[in-house]
């Protein structure tokens, strides 16, 4: 089979009973689907360490999930919304807002010490906000008035926002959870250093392409929006000394070929990585099961080729739980070191 061309080509039936729509406990209980090649096996996250080898490096995304979600009113009393995306500066920020045809820039809309102004159209149903939360610091107050922002196929709002957090979660950057990392849990960690394989981190700050399908039938009119990536010195030295690099979601793997793609630690990243794509660092790759008609679908099929369908009926077929707080899988790919 050719590489994915059209919306077609990276769509599958999903029903709606196999979305998970609450967190598993204990985290690393979560199923973890192993392919073999030829071969599949039903493992558990908390097997991770006896799956990998010593002198792997396993790499994650540490950034923080925004309580991005917040609810507004507007000067008429009516009910608002907005899902901040990305912070450009000077409290200017990137953000989806709904109603939006009853939001012209100048609007303002407040709730409790927040005041966030309409500003420029982006396109792509995206806006540029400048909020406002006088004398007290601005992540202070979106504590208090923002919510998780939950996907919208997760019908109802979590109990403890935590469970929408990685264990390891440091700065607070992006406007979703980078879902596989939703499994680790300190034991796990443990073991992967007992095992000697170490543990290093990058930031991708996640926005719109990450958990947006595509809106274009034909992949190549995909124009991927720009997302801010770091990949630190010492993980750069981790990965030259490493047997193989494990990426950990698929945050963590545009992260590490931005870097390896464009030359810069860091920067604004728009790679769109569809198959056949050259892999300049990751040789394996652990994920949860995405939406179809995603960029992330697009990406898997890059990883393991059109393989990822027998996976994914594999995974359907034994009740595996899909999406952001459902289970994950987990790939090689042959590529040479």
């Amino acid at each position: 089979m050719d590489r994915p061309e059209t919306l077609a080509d990276i769509r599958y039936d999903l029903p709606s009973a196999a979305i998970a729509q609450t967190p598993i406990e204990p985290r690393h209980s979560a199923r973890l689907l192993v392919d073999r090649g030829t071969s599949v096996e039903h493992r558990t996250v908390a097997d991770l360490p006896d799956l990998l080898e010593p002198g792997d490096l396993v790499v994650v995304n540490d950034t923080r999930v925004l309580p991005a979600r917040i609810r507004m009113r507007r000067p008429t009393g009516g009910a608002a919304e907005i899902l901040l995306l990305e912070n450009r500066g000077d409290e200017v920020w990137e953000a989806l807002a709904r109603p939006s045809k009853k939001l012209a820039p100048g609007i303002a809309l407040t709730t409790g010490d927040l005041r966030v102004e309409m500003g420029e159209d982006l396109g792509d149903g995206r806006r540029l906000h400048h909020l406002d939360s006088g004398e007290r610091p601005l992540l202070d107050v979106l504590d208090e008035v923002g919510l998780a922002p939950l996907p919208p196929y997760i019908e109802e709002q979590i109990d403890n926002p935590e469970r929408y957090q990685t264990v390891y979660a440091d700065r607070p950057l992006s406007a979703a959870a980078p879902t596989a990392g939703l499994h680790f849990t300190a034991a796990v960690f443990t073991q992967l250093r007992q095992r000697g394989i170490d543990v290093a981190t990058v930031e991708l700050a996640i926005g719109l392409d990450t958990f947006r399908p595509v809106m274009v039938d034909r992949l190549d009119d995909h124009v991927m929006h720009t997302e801010w990536y770091h990949v630190p010195a010492g993980t750069q030295l981790a990965i030259e000394k490493a047997d193989r690099v494990v990426a950990v979601g698929t945050t963590a793997v545009r992260a590490l070929e931005s870097w390896a793609v464009s030359g810069n630690s860091e920067g604004r990243s728009n790679l769109f990585i569809r198959r056949p794509y050259e892999w300049n660092v990751v040789d394996v790759l652990m994920t949860n099961f995405h939406l179809p008609e995603s960029t992330l679908l697009c990406l898997v099929d890059a990883f393991v080729g059109p393989r990822w369908r027998e996976l994914y009926e594999i995974a359907l077929g034994n009740n595996y739980r899909f999406l952001s707080f459902g289970d994950a899988m987990l790939l090689s790919t042959d590529r040479p070191r």
